[in-house]
């Protein structure tokens, strides 16, 4: 039942569940273009989307981990991540400013000494030195490897198996303060990345789309490849994020897989497209390169080039080995690796070589020559470690390949790299690179890219530049012709030996240089900053160090209030384009205040909003229709524009109205459901009433199939159509679902379900059966026990008991028969009874204590019945009754006739029943509950009227519940064969159920 149109935000639920699952969640099909001049009004909106925007900030905190599959690195991932903890100074060029560590901080040696897969491996007491917790409006988790990907039978899954990425999902949420909301997450065999936005966040994002893209094995297993999430902040500006895992290796052809990797993910990554507010499909908008702000980090695997791998690892540790006390273990270690390794000191060419002379040197000259404070500026100490990177770092395969226009070329920037490299790491050392036999070269593998829609702008406008000065130097070589700007003279003069080859040379600040200022009237594609950019040395739990990168984005939001104001200058406008002379009437909504469970939603919608629905809640709403025009005009709701899967007529099946006046039977708008004439100056109040009664349309809310939203059309006979939106919040219910899906529902009840999908989160939980029937029969038991207990203190009273009135009490309640009031307060009841069931409250608490024992009885039995009467395949499905009804049939047909014993019959059903243990249980505790009613009843009546009663109170019970443990076969329309069986095969079958339910009541 969801709507054809919305006017205040993008067509689609893009928040009503959580994408990311494997395959990707795909979104809801985009409306046709509806020839209404409603649409052309949005459009309209739309392109003044510029005076209804205003900017926002936000900090933005992306992560990026190789867990190489290793237990216990689960434990580290709340401290770094959320906290920016396991950060070392000394070993960082990085400033964190007024930050620094404690004085009680955790030495290195004790760290690494304590460390254990059962606990983190964060350093004690460490304060963190980069901003975390509430500070992060946006949380970007990247993971690789959280399972092992080098075995075959994990590489070749045709499935992702969602269990190991549950622990990682509940250690961040663990971390994370209270409220913040996961938006989306995504899965490739060993790629995870999940996301999660603060509370004020969440409302503002939309078009959120997920999938990934297989690189690996036979170039589309997902062993490696990368996971791509998407999502549009404030309606308005669109960020993706690609997690990724590039081909490994330092043998020849390596470099070009990795190339081969990132430009397939780029070519097949396909996203669901974004609508924008006017309802158009946003060009280019499902796949890679057309969003405003781009990240892409992950394990890329991109190497040192051109230096022995075993230098560049001493001379490393040469900075690293300073972290430790002489007496330590890994100090030792590191020491007698450099001695041991120690090269030939007539190797001029030999960088560690070089470099250990310094360090041996530069601690003598530096306490000898300078005062203590006095300190060489980093960058002039050639044992710095600032001068160690630097010296690296032109030979980092990504920024050689960036420069070549190879790889990540097309407006892709990286921040200052001022941390050592977070690859290879022996596991649970702080600076001990892979002492194992490979003794693999330490690399920067892990990174973090960023781009903005201006970056590729400025690149593509590059490369056009280039391509017509390439063939204007085409085409005047092709007549001869050299460039007039270019002379002997300049030749032979231009060089300046003191400036000329600067710009070759590696500047590792050049990539960051414009985004470091950003200006006050920036556009939105300028206002992104790095504010920080490092590892996380001291987390010892995996080979490779974490890594993260924080940002500050400035991006314009859509403000309510504005395009609200925006959508009605709009509407005046065309409004005034309508010949004044025709009928025009003004509709005034009552606007309600309440707290809703759905915070997405603009609080200034334009049209009726219900708020949160409830099952079998009616609330009601009211519009005004006044006539402002000059002539009389003739109204009505009309037909709306419906989809197939949508029910015509003038309002949906969730929703009717009332005119407060007598329809006009003379009126001459023969296409509307009813007309009212209004005269000039006169109004009629409408009364529109949501009511979610139909089970039907209870089961397609509570799968997210069908939403509560939909667009009215009041037809104003020659003159124009208005359209009234109409939309509700379902609340999701615990009726009119299966035994099955009741079974997964976990603790705090139905509506903790309410922003997931409804396969996720909830796999694990697998109750024994329905504890909405547990609740509901425990508490009939109680109450009857009470109900009867009371009656008996009463002193003597012509009143007779309930039961004595009814045979049916407490499960029947015979509405003609009480007064308004009456029926009312039980309604209002069951209501309470309701909501605690969806809430996971107790039952018995939920009614006040004034609220009379017979009444909260009644309440509790009623919504039992309904509940029942609810069940998407009853408590015992068709197979079963079929294979319980061939055994009456066996025995029937048999000559002569089986006769059987009660308790023979009992086993026989048994037999059936437990196949489904969860329906057999449910099942057991319905027949416990009538047993205790009919003792409880039977109990309250003298001796000698004991037997016949207590057998008529059994059979009405029978006769009820036999029809309600399988409602399918009897309802109305059903497609089941039995629907159209004859009234006497109906009453054998019915006699056959209440047996099976007598057999186990006398049992």
């Amino acid at each position: 039942m969801s709507s054809s149109y919305r006017s205040d935000v993008s067509p689609g639920p893009q928040m009503r569940e959580t994408p990311g699952a494997f395959p990707s969640t795909p979104g809801e099909p985009a409306f046709p273009p509806a020839e209404s001049s409603q649409l052309s009004l949005s459009q309209a909106v739309w392109k003044r989307k510029a005076e209804y925007t205003v900017p926002r900030k936000i900090r933005i905190k992306i992560g990026t981990w190789n867990v190489a599959a290793l237990p216990g690195t689960e434990k580290d991932i709340g401290s770094w991540f959320v906290y920016g903890k396991g950060i070392s100074e000394s070993l960082s060029i990085l400033s964190f400013g007024d930050k620094t560590g404690s004085e009680s901080f955790e030495d290195v040696g004790h760290q690494e000494a304590r460390r254990s897969k059962k606990r983190s491996t964060i350093p004690l007491h460490d304060p963190g030195l980069v901003p975390g917790g509430d500070d992060i409006g946006l949380y970007v988790l990247g993971l690789q490897e959280i399972v092992d990907i080098s075995s075959a039978a994990e590489a070749l899954k045709p499935y992702n198996d969602p269990h190991p990425s549950r622990k990682w999902k509940r250690a961040v949420e663990d971390a994370l303060p209270p409220g913040y909301v996961k938006v989306a997450e995504q899965q490739l065999v060993g790629l995870y990345m999940v996301i999660y936005t603060a509370p004020a966040i969440a409302p503002t994002v939309s078009s959120v789309s997920t999938t990934s893209v297989g690189t690996g094995l036979m170039g589309y297993m997902g062993n490696k490849g990368a996971v791509i999430a998407r999502i549009v902040l404030g309606e308005s500006t669109s960020m993706l994020f690609v997690d990724c895992h590039l081909g490994a290796g330092v043998e020849k052809g390596s470099l070009e897989r990795r190339n081969w990797d990132a430009s397939q993910v780029l070519s097949r990554a396909r996203l669901d497209p974004i609508h924008n507010g006017g309802g158009e499909i946003e060009e280019g908008s499902d796949s890679i390169g057309h969003e405003d702000f781009a990240f892409w980090f992950g394990d890329l695997n991109y190497r040192l080039e051109g230096l022995p791998g075993d230098d560049v690892r001493r001379l490393l540790m040469l900075h690293t080995k300073n972290e430790y006390r002489v007496d330590e273990p890994s100090k030792r270690k590191i020491d007698a690796e450099l001695a041991l390794s120690a090269p030939d000191p007539t190797d001029k060419d030999n960088i560690f070589q070089a470099s250990s002379s310094i360090h041996s040197t530069s601690s003598i000259n530096t306490s000898t020559t300078l005062q203590a404070s006095e300190q060489l500026d980093p960058s002039l100490d050639p044992a710095s470690l600032k001068t160690t990177l630097e010296s690296l770092l032109p030979h980092d395969q990504l920024h050689a390949q960036m420069r070549s226009r190879k790889a990540f070329h097309d407006g892709w920037r990286e921040g200052p790299i001022d941390f050592l490299p977070t690859y290879k790491y022996d596991v649970g050392s702080v600076g001990m690179f892979d002492s194992s036999e490979k003794k693999r070269g330490p690399s920067w593998c892990d990174r973090i890219l960023f781009r903005t829609r201006k970056d590729k702008q400025a690149y593509e406008q590059k490369v056009k530049e280039e391509e017509t000065a390439r063939k204007r130097d085409q085409e005047m070589k092709a007549h001869g012709i050299d460039d007039p700007a270019v002379n002997e003279e300049e030749v032979l003069f231009d060089y300046d030996p003191a400036n000329d080859g600067v710009d070759d040379e590696y500047d590792p600040d050049a990539d960051t240089e414009d985004q470091e200022k950003i200006p006050p009237d920036a556009s939105p594609a300028d206002r992104l900053h790095l504010e920080y950019y490092t590892s996380h040395q001291r987390v010892l739990s995996s080979d490779h160090k974490p890594l993260d990168a924080i940002f500050t984005l400035i991006y314009d939001a859509v403000d309510p209030d504005l395009k609200a104001k925006v959508h009605q200058e709009v509407a005046r406008e065309l409004d005034r384009a309508e010949n004044e002379r025709r009928p025009a009437v003004t509709v005034i909504v009552d606007h309600h205040t309440e707290n809703q469970s759905n915070s997405n939603s603009p609080t200034n919608h334009e049209g009726v909003d219900f708020g949160d629905i409830r099952f079998d809640n009616p609330k009601t709403r009211n519009i005004t229709i006044a006539n402002t025009g000059r002539v009389p005009a003739s109204i009505g709701f009309t037909d709306r524009i419906v989809l197939a899967d949508q029910s015509a007529g003038a309002a949906p099946p969730w929703l009717r109205y009332h005119f407060d006046r007598p329809n006009d039977k003379t009126s001459t708008s023969s296409d509307s459901q009813d007309g009212y004439t209004l005269e000039p100056g006169d109004a009629a109040n409408v009364e529109l009433v949501a009511h979610v009664k139909d089970i039907n349309l209870v089961r397609l809310l509570n799968k997210g199939t069908a939403h509560l939203e939909d667009v009215l059309v009041l037809r104003v006979h020659n003159g124009r159509d208005y359209f009234l939106p109409v939309r509700a919040t379902w609340l999701p219910s615990s009726f009119g679902r299966s035994i099955d899906n009741l079974n997964t529902i976990p603790e705090g009840g139905v509506r903790k379900l309410q922003y997931q999908s409804s396969n996720q989160d909830t796999a694990g939980v697998k109750w024994s059966a329905p504890r909405e029937i547990f609740r509901l029969t425990e508490a009939v038991e109680h109450l009857i026990e009470r109900v009867v207990a009371e009656w008996g203190m009463r002193s003597a009273t012509d009143e007779r008991p309930p039961w004595e009135n009814d045979i049916g009490w407490p499960f029947s309640f015979s509405e003609p028969d009480r007064d308004r009031n009456e029926i009312a307060r039980i309604h209002e009841l069951e209501f309470q009874v309701r909501e605690a069931l969806d809430y996971d409250t107790p039952i018995l608490e939920s009614f006040s204590a004034d609220t009379p024992s017979t009444d909260r009885l009644q309440a509790v039995a009623r919504t039992l019945v309904s509940f029942l009467q609810s069940l998407e395949d009853g408590i015992i499905t068709e197979d079963l009754w079929a294979e319980l009804e061939a055994s009456f049939i066996a025995r029937e047909q048999a000559t002569p006739p089986l006769s059987m014993s009660v308790e023979e019959e009992k086993l026989e059903f048994l037999d059936v029943m437990t196949k489904i243990p969860a329906r057999s249980t449910a099942f057991t505790f319905l027949v416990g509950m009538l047993g205790k009613v009919v003792r409880e009843i039977e109990s309250a009546m003298p001796d000698a009227e004991k037997p016949a009663p207590s057998r008529k109170f059994l059979d009405a019970y029978l006769d009820l519940f036999a029809d309600l443990l399988d409602p399918a076969p009897f309802l109305v329309g059903s497609p089941s064969p039995s629907a159209s069986a004859s009234a006497k095969e109906r009453k054998v079958r019915m006699g056959r159920r209440r047996r099976v339910l007598e057999v186990f009541f006398r049992g």
